[in-house]
């Protein structure tokens, strides 16, 4: 198991360019997930099919694109953020600002595929399958992204 920054011998500085590496890494994942997601979403209006969703689908239909949309704008926040500060030795300001955001961009992403399958089951099996299919996404990707790591986190504090 790797010790601290400080038993790795790595400086401050350093700590901080590993930490924007992995982050920039992190971002560049999350990134295409939500681009094929948006992409989807925006082709969907333009389908003959649309026009025939239900209003409750159509709201669906506006949740899960405004919540991918705000996801993609939350997950390239500190590409800009850190474009705008370049130079100004504002490292540690970035790597702060970037975690937060993408823990809020991947919150966004999750709404965003939940709904989207609930969309896309609601109008291929109906309402009740759609309801179970999204439990199922939304349960898992709570567990996997955020209850199982915090969990394993709260337990290496110790």
């Amino acid at each position: 198991m790797l010790g601290s920054a400080a038993q790795r011998g790595e400086r401050p500085e350093e700590v901080l360019d590993r930490n924007v590496d992995e982050l920039l890494q992190e971002t560049r994942v999350a990134t295409a997930g939500v681009q094929f997601l948006f992409a989807f979403l925006l082709t969907l209006p333009f389908t003959q099919r649309f026009a025939s969703l239900s209003g409750f689908d159509e709201g669906l239909y506006t949740v899960t694109l405004l919540s991918t949309a705000c996801a993609a704008l939350v997950l390239i926040a500190p590409v800009s953020f850190h474009r705008v500060l370049f130079r100004q030795h504002e490292k540690a300001a970035l790597v702060t600002f970037a975690d937060r955001a993408l823990l809020v961009g991947l919150v966004l992403l999750l709404i965003g595929i939940s709904s989207a399958v609930l969309l896309v089951l609601d109008v291929v099996l109906g309402r009740a399958p759609a309801l179970t299919g999204c439990a199922v996404v939304t349960v898992l990707g709570v567990a996997s992204w955020f209850a199982l790591p915090w969990w394993r986190r709260s337990r290496s504090d110790r």
